[in-house]
């Protein structure tokens, strides 16, 4: 039994017409860890719960999308883009079709001023939030458990210096916040993170303020670096491959997204260097510092 029945149209000759399928052109990523073709990766935005599209750039990192494509008259020029073999480019193709940064129209950031037209699609975005929250599907993350006494959150980088493998990156998230990239039976992106207990765990340290390619030092001369170093082989890999020790372990499990790892560079990054270890609580105001102590 088929699906769909066969085509009655044939050639003069009395051969059938096949009809032809339509070929998305994709490429490999050559800078992915894994061989995972070039296309829209799906996932949620981690702070409204709205669907959101990744996309690769030539040379940058990856860029997310509003999954949708909208009216090239209702959006801005400057916040124009357009997907090209898979990868995307901030700019329109002359087409009446366009795509839009989710950053633009994303209901957790403060409005901006410019895009006005996109107004409507912001205030779905939020009812949509609310919907998730309301329903238990999403939680954001400033929303925390009531407690009577809240405690003082530790000091950690957003987006800290990861060295494995003699090479240094820049991850996306805090450390206990990496998350698995491996396709789960549900088809869905698996949410254990990469950090588990009963698995080595790097250390903190200050290193020189270079990359690991031997790059002159700034003028900070150390950096915070979580070193995985000293952790076995086979367990820097599995952080280089951002698996959980379930999927790593299974090596037949596809990738659901490419690996966030960026390649660090001083120079460009050098906003996210910092000159003291993420160990300490930091205390705010005078009154919670000891008599006799500077502030950092």
């Amino acid at each position: 039994m088929r699906s769909t029945p066969p085509p009655a149209a044939r050639h003069w000759d009395g051969s059938p017409v096949v009809p032809r399928r339509q070929r998305r052109s994709l490429q490999v990523s050559p800078d992915g860890v894994s061989r995972l073709l070039r296309c829209g990766q799906s996932d949620r935005c981690r702070d409204c719960g709205n669907r959101i599209e990744w996309y690769h750039r030539t040379g940058q990192r990856a860029v997310r999308l509003h999954p949708q494509e909208l009216p090239a008259a209702r959006v801005p020029a400057a916040c124009r883009w357009h997907v090209s073999s898979g990868v995307a480019h901030p700019a329109g193709d002359g087409s009446s079709w366009c795509r839009l940064p989710h950053a633009v129209v994303c209901p957790a950031h403060d409005a901006p001023p410019a895009p006005r037209e996109l107004a409507g699609l912001r205030r779905s975005l939020a009812v949509n939030t609310r919907r998730l929250i309301d329903t238990g599907v999403f939680t954001p993350p400033s929303a925390s458990p009531d407690s009577p006494t809240p405690q003082p959150a530790p000091c950690r980088p957003a987006r800290p210096i990861v060295q494995l493998l003699y090479v240094r990156y820049l991850a996306p998230r805090p450390v206990d916040e990496i998350q698995c990239v491996a396709q789960t039976r549900r088809r869905d992106r698996c949410t254990s993170p990469l950090l588990t207990p009963g698995t080595p765990a790097g250390t903190w340290t200050l290193m020189p303020a270079t990359a690991a390619g031997g790059q002159l030092a700034l003028p900070a001369d150390v950096m915070a670096v979580y070193d995985l170093s000293r952790a076995p082989y086979a367990e820097q890999l599995r952080w280089r491959a951002q698996r959980c020790p379930q999927h790593a372990a299974a090596p037949t499990a596809a990738d659901l997204a490419v690996a966030d790892w960026e390649p660090f560079d001083p120079m460009r990054h050098h906003e996210h260097i910092h000159t003291r270890l993420p160990d300490r609580i930091r205390r705010r105001g005078p009154e919670n510092r000891p008599r006799g102590t500077v502030r950092p």
